[in-house]
């Protein structure tokens, strides 16, 4: 017999997630080393020095069981925004929090509105539970059409939405004033799933206090994690804040120890690591503008970016990407986001950066000479 049978048609019909291809594997593949990995929206400088060392002290204890409960993290992130424990809940990275979100509220036959080329995860967390998702076409910039959105929750009654402000992989951004405009047209029976994975790359002057909206919007859920910039990414551990019903509801459909306890004590550690995430911001900054000004030489498209990365058009995509894949630089293909034209690059070290370009430049030189790499 076939298994696959066995599962749920929704659950059948799931085309699993890709990851970014690791260096590991493109080693194998090519016989080639001095790899740049550019793909997943990692922090080239690593986790700050405070986060490792309390990850080796954690490792001491690793023979017993992380606080389920999350107590000293938690404390941390009350201390730092100024809300109660029980606004908080704990994640095995961001994704689970979005995943928890759908799993507390959503069952087969609710509806979920996300925008067209957002995180690819709104889509599966939704399909996973059988609810139907309706995705809002995107202004012409590939962003959000907040006006698009509460028209189709306006006439699709969701019981959900999913918004990334940033947003991946386009980068694109929404004022503090058009998102809190728009939860104040919203019914407040839908819930908000704001996520907000690359907050830390706002520049000051976008920046906006999203907790203090918790007071006014008691349907909204903010997500953010410790994978971006503050360097976690493969001890996997984010944090939602919502109403206390909230978190509730969630809670009880998570796993008991989610986090372990090196990634608690990490990112204890990366969150007090202020002069670290106003380093990786800075080194941000520049290698956006070595990025950008690279693709402008080169008569690129690009799409203004708020976050790590930067999206860019080239004609042949995939083409592209095999090319410098072959020259030792990993980027992520995102045709899967109905962008078959575009890639996406991560914002690296300035050598990684630079490298990145040079090659690129060959690929498209290659490219236009006819030559069928």
């Amino acid at each position: 017999m076939n298994y696959s049978d066995l599962a749920p048609s929704y659950i059948r019909a799931i085309a699993p997630y890709q990851p970014g291809k690791p260096i590991s594997e493109l080693e194998r593949e090519l016989g080639i080393t001095g790899i740049v990995k550019l793909a997943s929206n990692e922090n080239p400088l690593g986790a700050s020095s405070a986060a490792i060392a309390a990850m080796q002290e954690a490792i001491k204890t690793i023979a017993l069981y992380p606080d389920g409960n999350g107590f000293e993290l938690k404390d941390a992130l009350v201390k730092r925004y100024g809300v109660t424990h029980a606004n908080v809940i704990l994640g095995n990275g961001s994704n689970d929090l979005l995943e928890l979100a759908a799993r507390a509220f959503l069952a087969p036959g609710d509806r979920v509105i996300y925008s067209a080329h957002a995180f690819a995860v709104y889509a599966l967390a939704t399909q996973a539970v059988g609810a139907t998702g309706i995705s809002v076409p995107a202004t012409p910039d590939y962003g959000h059409d907040l006006t698009a959105m509460l028209a189709a929750a306006i006439e699709h009654s969701p019981k959900m939405i999913f918004i990334a402000n940033p947003n991946n992989p386009t980068g694109t951004f929404l004022s503090a004033e058009a998102l809190q405009s728009f939860m104040r047209q919203l019914p407040k029976q839908i819930l908000v799933v704001l996520d907000e994975a690359y907050n830390e790359y706002l520049p000051e002057d976008k920046r906006y206090d999203s907790v203090a909206w918790l007071k006014q919007f008691h349907n909204l859920i903010i997500s953010r994690t410790f994978s971006k910039a503050y360097g976690l990414a493969g001890l996997r551990v984010g944090y939602a804040l919502a109403h206390e019903q909230i978190t509730d509801m969630m809670n009880r459909v998570r796993q008991p120890f989610n986090v372990n306890s090196v990634a608690q004590a990490a990112a204890v550690a990366a969150l007090r690591d202020t002069s670290f995430v106003k380093k990786t911001f800075e080194l941000n900054q520049r290698g956006m503008t070595q990025i950008t000004d690279g693709l402008s030489k080169m008569g690129l498209k690009y799409i203004p970016s708020f976050g790590n990365f930067i999206a860019f058009h080239v004609g042949n995509a995939n083409g592209v990407y095999r090319r410098l894949l072959e020259l030792g630089v990993i980027v992520r293909p995102i045709g899967n986001y109905d962008m078959p034209d575009w890639l996406r690059v991560s914002i690296g070290l300035e050598s990684e950066n630079a490298k990145f370009l040079s090659a690129l430049e060959k690929a498209l030189g290659q490219q236009l000479n006819g030559e069928s790499k």
